[in-house]
């Protein structure tokens, strides 16, 4: 069976209360071999490593301080997101990042939090899942401000243009996670699929949001991902296997699974 890797998914999500256990199994039976939890916030955690815990070493967990959870108490979220990378099993900080597109009330807020934990990240030596939403140039600001100290990482639902994608590849040891997303009719980010090197991309599903095509409108889980791997290698001309391997490959090495 090929194998992949979901890079990305939201699972512990009250979306999957009624059926986690069958999920997994039918998760599992798709060939997907490894699951990353990423954090949003302080009131998911326990969902979170209650989920993990369930799928063993199935899951990996990620930690950190959503940016869409950046509001007024965001100081006492931070030092919570802190805390927990540092106590947590972890393979990664995240998710963390700039969201403009839900509200920009705190948006310097978002750009500090995002900041600190790129240098937390950085001293442990762990990579980083990246959330920019309509925010690309907040983010790259961010990153200029951190000089040679800048962790390797993933740029999580990337669906920037080729150059967005040059740009990224200029801070060092950065992939971007292709979702859903590709798969919809006129996606703008299948043009820069089809030039980026799959050395560089790894899967994810965001489940259960993004949901690909044939799905789309249904709650996202794990078991689609071989329909956003057949989307990439229906763009770039290649095999499935070869979409499989590189970008499974890519995730082991980046996450140190």
């Amino acid at each position: 069976m090929i194998e992949y890797v979901d890079t990305h998914a939201h699972l512990y999500d009250e979306a999957f209360d009624g059926d986690f256990d069958s999920t997994i199994e039918r998760i599992k039976g798709s060939g997907v071999i490894k699951c990353i939890f990423p954090a949003i916030d302080s009131t998911s955690f326990s969902r979170q490593i209650s989920a993990g815990e369930r799928c063993g070493d199935f899951v990996a967990q990620a930690m950190g301080l959503h940016p869409t959870s950046v509001g007024a108490n965001w100081k006492d979220e931070l030092d919570f997101a802190l805390d927990c990378i540092g106590k947590v099993k972890c393979v990664a900080v995240g998710e963390i990042g700039v969201d403009g597109y839900w509200s920009k009330e705190f948006i310097q807020e978002q750009k500090e939090v995002f900041r600190v934990q790129l240098e937390e990240a950085y001293n442990r030596s762990l990579p980083v899942i990246i959330h920019a939403r309509e925010a690309t140039e907040e983010i790259f600001q961010v990153l200029d401000s951190l000089g040679k100290k800048v962790p390797q990482g993933v740029f999580h639902a990337f669906s920037g243009s080729y150059e967005t994608y040059e740009r990224i590849a200029k801070y060092g040891n950065f992939m971007v996670g292709i979702g859903g997303v590709v798969t919809y009719k006129n996606a703008g980010v299948a043009k820069s699929v089809e030039r980026i090197p799959v050395e560089r991309i790894v899967l994810e599903t965001d489940s259960p949001y993004l949901t690909p095509v044939p799905f789309r409108g249904k709650r996202n889980e794990s078991s689609y991902l071989v329909h956003i791997a057949e989307k990439i290698a229906q763009i770039k001309g290649i095999s499935l296997e070869e979409v499989a391997s590189a970008t499974t490959s890519n995730a082991f090495e980046m996450f140190g699974l």
